[in-house]
């Protein structure tokens, strides 16, 4: 049974698994679904259609399933919401808005760790396991692969995507796709590999040493799309993670960082 405290408000419609906390001051609007052990601290806000998994806490002040920020939705029009994942933090004044398309909700995976005053905009999806430091900015459109990393005060471009287990400096804009495994340094420049990101998640050694050698020869130099993922295909052929990125930068939508000068030939890590 859901224990709620008595000074928060609950709409008819939500419904609780058992093990949920509601603390003092939230506020439950529509059609709401708390997973088993889902713990909202206190002055928390939702409005569904919310989903939010087992094991979930958000802390106080934090906004979920509030209108998009695009002026062609209007108050009233229809949303699939917001659906999170199990064991995610939400922490302090953390942001998620609805989707303004009507098939697919704002997304947030399992065991994501939203930090103080991050925004996940409309129609997103974050990966499991990634982590978004405090006041990250992601735009409507925007797509953070599994265990990136995007770091305090860095801004993401809507229809941006930020591959799988990239990690994005602190306090820069980017406009442009960041591709997986990289570390984008400075605004829209990727300055090496995220090499002790790829460590800690297990990635063998030689993995990591194979997929150097690609990056090296794809980014190296300035190059046309094209050439740049047939390279990456052909290391493909030896290396899963060169075919992975190949297949990130064909599929892109926007612009593909590029290398900044003088860095590529470094060893880039994350912490």
């Amino acid at each position: 049974m859901a224990q709620i405290h008595p000074t928060a408000i609950v709409s008819k419609e939500a419904e609780f698994a058992p093990g949920v906390e509601i603390g003092p001051w939230c506020e439950i609007r529509g059609k709401v679904r708390l997973g088993e052990g889902v713990r909202l601290m206190a002055r928390v806000s939702i409005e569904g259609p919310v989903e939010i998994g087992a094991g979930t806490m958000l802390y106080p002040g934090a906004c979920i399933g509030m209108p998009p920020q695009d002026v062609k939705f209007k108050p009233g029009d229809p949303t699939p919401g917001v659906r999170i994942g199990c064991n995610t933090l939400i922490r302090e004044f953390a942001t998620v808005h609805a989707a303004s398309k009507p098939d697919t909700p704002t997304i947030v995976g399992d065991r994501v760790f939203m930090m103080v005053n991050s925004h996940v905009g409309h129609d997103s999806k974050v990966g499991n396991d990634a982590i978004l430091v405090n006041s990250v900015l992601l735009a409507g459109h925007v797509d953070v692969g599994e265990r990136a990393i995007v770091s305090g005060g860095a801004a993401i471009h809507q229809f941006c995507r930020v591959g799988r287990l990239a990690m994005v400096t602190g306090v820069i804009g980017m406009t442009r796709d960041v591709p997986p495994f990289c570390l984008g340094g400075t605004r829209n420049r990727i300055n090496g590999l995220n090499v002790v990101g790829m460590r800690r998640a297990g990635i063998p050694r030689d993995e990591i040493s194979k997929l150097r050698t690609a990056f090296r020869e794809a980014f190296r130099r300035a190059m046309p799309r094209q050439e740049i993922v047939a390279c990456l295909e052909e290391h493909g052929r030896g290396c899963s993670l060169a075919k992975e990125m190949a297949d990130f930068v064909r599929t892109a939508k926007r612009a593909v960082c590029i290398a900044a000068a003088g860095s590529i030939e470094e060893e880039t890590v994350s912490g």
